[in-house]
Formats: structure tokens, C-alpha cells, sequence
């Protein structure tokens, strides 16, 4: 994927990391895979080790639906703790584990929920600790949802690179894909398939077509690493119809929301705003995959081709994953223990070259 120089990761290198010590929706069906077994000795020449942040680093902004003023802090964790969310906001603060497990159906966003605590939209600062390979990490938060920014996932990984990206000791386990998934709806045109890749990598493709006049059709994709994710995807945003504003708006949706904060698509193109790249609405799609497949909470080795879907699909993708290999379940669990380590568990990070 090419793209102007203007949008090169603002100049991140991940080869110079910095080390420290310290609504009623249409129905879907899937064709069920059959996903090679999710063992250790398989894995381990693939396997890299797990990843946490050198220290705290805040991003503050407003909500996208809800547009309450926020304060967001990405904290480290220990290794095999996972990532988790917590709302500081409430009298109960509930660590929320970023697993399919805990997702609710809501439209047009992912969110996740425990113990009746919930945090929304969290697909954009998923994608970024995903995208950055970020495996340990608590996401505090003290409103509903996390900054938009801009609509995009820049102001998400600028904090997490700032913060500095620590390698630990465990070992991250992966789920390779071996045989096709395949996930439709039965009254549109949406799809979501996995296949095995030769390469071993993850790579993903998405088809953009609304087939609405003011949405070109478009086409992205990308074989996803720290450095492709920076350079490629987080600056691309989130984008809406200008027809579909007024709709959201009358739900008490999205009411602080200005052409600064997501691509609003008129007659003409982007309303008070251009475009980064011609493809940045299929990159923003792509960008939206990174978060939501990070539910499985391990590495994805495999190609996803992806046309017309969107969260729900991501969502119900992961689930078929983890059904298809029940083995997973178990080593996933361990690498994701947050609520058996709580909130303000200590940890120490060992040195690497």
C-alpha cells in the first residue's frame, strides 16, 4: 500500500524501540474451519515473546457516540495478563478482559462488558496495541468510551511508541489458520473469509463497495507488522454518510462530533475535510479488522478477505475460530489472566539487546 510521505507513522521506526527495566440485525451463517492444532511445539519456531509498555501514557479527548470528555491512560502489565479495560469513573472499578468472550452485539461499534461495567468503541485503541504487537497492557478510562481523536488510531499509537514497548520473558502463542472460514449474511452482500497463508504472516484484504454515490469503491491490503501498521493504517479514520448523521443524532449519537473528528461523506467527497489517501476509507476498514480480531487474545496467522463487513462480522469470525479449535481456549485463557492478576499487580521487565 502506498501512501503520501506526509502519513509515514509520524517518522516511528520499531527498529529503534525504546528498552526499559522498570437494531435487528441480518442474519449470519458461517462455514466452519477446521484450525491446525494450537499447540506449543508447533508454534515455537513462529512464536515471538510478549510485549508490554515501558510506562503510563494518556491520551485525552471526547467520545465518539456519547461525547463525554475523557482521559485514557494505557498502563503496563505483567506478562500473561493480557489487556484489559477499566472505567476509573465508577465506584466499582472492574477490569473488563479485551476477549470475544465479553463482547456485546452493539451496532456500528465493538464493546465489551463484566460484572455490568461496560467501555465501547474500543476497536480503534485495540487496533493500536494490536497493530504494535502489545499483548500486556490496562486501558483506564473514566468515561464510557476512549478519545476519538481524529477518527483514526495515530493519537492511540503516538502514546503507546511514546511510552516505549518492553519485550518479556512468555512466549505469544498463535492461532494459524489451516482451512477456510467463511462468515456471510444471508439478505446482503457481506463476507469474511480466512484462509491459510504460505507465508505464515497475517495478511489482510478488504473490498469496499457500498455501492452508494458517494463512496467510491475501493480496495485495501496489507500484510500486517508493527512498522506496516504505523506507516499504513493508524492514521486512516473513521468515516459516516452525511445522510446517516441526522439518524444518529436523533438516538443521542454522536452529538459533539465536527468533520475534525471523522470523514463525513457528502455529494462532493469529505464534508470540511480531504482525504489522506484515495483508499484511506478501506484502510480505516482494515485498521477496524486489527481491533476487532484482537479479541481472540493471540497472535492470527492467516489472510482475511473482507467485502462489505464490519464489526458484527469481525465479531462472529473470532467466534468461529474459537469453536472450530477448542484447544485454544485453554492457552488463551493463560495468556490473558488479568482478573486473576488485578489492577495493581507490580512487575518487572527484563533488559533485551
Amino acid at each position: 500500500m502506498q501512501h503520501s510521505a506526509d502519513r509515514q507513522g509520524r517518522g516511528h521506526n520499531l527498529s529503534r524501540i525504546p528498552v526499559d527495566e522498570s437494531e435487528s440485525a441480518p442474519r449470519l451463517k458461517s462455514a466452519r474451519s477446521v484450525i491446525h492444532p494450537f499447540t506449543r511445539n508447533h508454534c515455537l519456531p513462529m512464536m515471538r515473546r510478549q510485549r508490554t509498555i515501558a510506562r503510563t501514557s494518556t491520551v485525552t479527548g471526547v467520545g465518539l457516540f456519547h461525547g463525554a470528555d475523557v482521559t485514557l491512560r494505557f498502563r503496563p502489565a505483567p506478562e500473561n495478563h493480557g489487556i484489559a479495560f477499566q472505567r476509573i469513573d465508577l465506584d466499582e472499578t472492574v477490569l473488563i478482559p479485551a476477549l470475544i468472550d465479553y463482547a456485546l452485539p452493539l451496532p456500528r461499534r465493538t464493546a465489551i462488558s463484566h460484572n455490568g461495567v461496560t467501555v465501547e468503541t474500543i476497536e480503534h485503541a485495540m487496533a493500536a496495541l494490536a497493530g504494535l504487537q502489545i499483548d500486556n497492557c490496562i486501558v483506564q478510562l473514566d468515561a464510557p468510551e476512549p478519545p476519538v481523536g481524529d477518527g483514526s488510531a495515530q493519537h492511540f499509537a503516538d502514546a503507546l511508541m511514546e511510552s516505549g514497548i518492553v519485550e518479556q520473558s512468555a512466549l505469544r502463542s498463535q492461532l494459524v489458520v489451516r482451512n477456510k472460514a467463511y462468515i456471510f449474511s444471508l439478505d446482503r452482500r457481506e463476507e469474511l473469509t480466512a484462509i491459510p497463508t504460505k507465508t505464515r504472516g497475517y495478511k489482510l484484504t478488504y473490498e469496499l463497495d457500498y455501492r452508494h454515490p458517494d463512496l467510491p469503491v475501493q480496495t485495501a491490503v496489507l500484510d500486517v507488522t508493527p512498522q506496516s501498521f504505523l506507516d499504513a493504517l493508524a492514521f486512516a479514520r473513521t468515516f459516516v454518510l452525511e445522510e446517516e448523521v441526522a439518524i444518529l443524532q436523533a438516538q443521542g449519537l454522536g452529538l459533539r462530533m465536527t468533520p475534525r473528528n471523522l470523514l463525513v461523506f457528502g455529494a462532493d467527497g469529505p464534508i470540511d475535510n480531504r482525504l489522506h489517501t484515495p483508499d484511506e476509507c478501506a484502510r480505516h476498514k482494515l485498521l477496524d479488522c486489527i481491533g476487532d480480531f484482537a479479541l481472540l487474545g493471540c497472535d492470527l496467522r492467516g489472510e482475511i478477505i473482507a467485502r462489505r463487513s464490519g464489526h458484527r462480522h469481525n465479531r462472529e469470525l473470532v467466534r468461529d475460530l474459537l469453536i472450530a479449535h477448542p484447544h485454544a481456549n485453554e492457552v488463551i485463557r493463560q495468556q490473558n489472566r488479568c482478573l486473576e492478576f488485578g489492577a495493581e499487580s507490580t512487575h518487572r521487565f527484563r533488559r533485551v539487546s
